[in-house]
């Protein structure tokens, strides 16, 4: 493991509840790297993300993201872990009863924020990066999915993340929104050097923006070529 280790996954045996889901998994990935998450329907693959993001215990094995020890995590340090996350979600997950710039100030607030020009010249920030900069006021319910979802993207880049979890971000949209949404999460990953790690059933994308793959499958987690074809 270098200092460019954002995961680093040793012999790890993830549980839900008493049930093992995964056993031995090794999984590394490196600072910027782009990989996508493969695999059933039941196969772990959110078993996989969750234990990453500290919603699953580590019980056995070692564990490490983004320099926090997964198997020293609580409600304590959870939070640290979270600060160093984005978590992209298929439903997006907004508070429908604000708008657009309520929902990013929420999460700052959140996170510790606390200085008011600081937070708008943040959001300000993210809004610009995802193409929304003049949709700050605007109710979420009142937009387009591929809307929702860069609001969702930007709502993951606030702490300035090492690693962004999303889980099936393109499984709702259009072909066109779909590519749209592939380009900037690309473009993030170059432009902020965070690790992606993108879980999709959709094969068509990984042929179109090939990427590192990894496959969860019979409790395994096995990289499947470096480039998928």
């Amino acid at each position: 493991m270098t200092d460019n280790t954002i995961i680093s996954l040793q012999n790890c045996q993830i549980y839900q509840g008493d049930a093992r889901v995964l056993k031995n998994v090794h999984f590394q990935v490196e600072k910027g790297e782009f990989v996508y998450l493969i695999g059933k329907t039941g196969s772990g693959k959110s078993s996989l993300l969750k234990t990453l993001y500290g919603d699953l215990p580590l019980r056995e094995g070692e564990g490490y993201v983004a320099g926090h020890d997964l198997r020293k995590i609580n409600w304590k340090t959870l939070p640290a872990l979270r600060r160093n996350l984005g978590i992209i979600f298929q439903d997006f997950r907004l508070l429908p009863d604000r708008n657009v710039y309520n929902n990013l100030e929420f999460v700052l607030r959140a996170t510790g924020w606390t200085d008011k020009a600081l937070m708008r010249e943040k959001i300000d920030s993210v809004l610009g990066k995802v193409g929304l900069r003049d949709k700050s006021q605007k109710m979420t319910y009142q937009m387009s999915g591929g809307e929702q979802q860069r609001v969702d993207i930007a709502r993951a880049l606030l702490n300035n993340p090492k690693l962004i979890l999303a889980d099936e971000p393109t499984g709702n949209l259009d072909p066109d929104t779909r590519d749209e949404i592939m380009s900037l999460l690309l473009t993030i990953s170059r432009d902020y050097q965070s690790a992606i790690i993108m879980a999709t059933h959709d094969y068509t994308i990984i042929q179109k923006y090939p990427a590192r793959v990894v496959r969860v499958e019979n409790g395994e987690v096995q990289d499947v070529s470096p480039v998928y074809s």
